[in-house]
């Protein structure tokens, strides 16, 4: 399994909110901190406000903050809601033209292996991805959180 760029950079885009917790970001210092497409980021943040991860707020000093706790923000959920398609084979399309599919054991093993990922990532949330803060923030070239 192999989780596109939206869903990639809508994961990064919450670690920065997470890390910066006590002020709005902006799309423009993410995609500068990261090195990564602002204009990709623009629709990716469009997505996380529209499935309820961020809150946006526009205008001069506009930006955005997570709407919810890092703790509530479940990483199985946020994969689910930003990837266009989970399905790993044909099989499991809508178009599915494989004559296979009635008495094929792939399709239940990748069914298998599908739920073992989207499990595996429901055991963590956004709040575990951003420890240690400090050093990721340095990473990011931020200053370490005051108090």
């Amino acid at each position: 399994m192999r989780l596109t760029l939206h869903s990639d950079y809508a994961l990064r885009t919450l670690m920065y909110a997470a890390l910066n917790p006590d002020r709005l970001v902006t799309i423009t210092e993410i995609a500068e901190r990261y090195g990564i497409s602002r204009n990709h980021l623009m629709r990716v943040v469009q997505g996380l406000a529209g499935h309820g991860f961020l809150d946006t707020v526009r205008g001069k000093g506009g930006g955005m903050r997570l709407l919810r706790p890092a703790s509530t923000i479940v990483i199985g959920d946020v994969v689910r809601q930003m990837e266009p398609d989970l399905a790993v084979a044909e099989c499991f399309g809508s178009s599915n033209a494989c004559r296979l599919t009635p008495d094929c054991v792939l399709r239940g093993a990748l069914g298998e292996a599908m739920e073992g990922f989207l499990a595996a990532l429901d055991r963590y949330t956004l709040a575990d991805l951003v420890v240690p803060a400090d050093r990721l923030r340095a990473r990011l070239g931020l200053e370490p959180l005051q108090g």
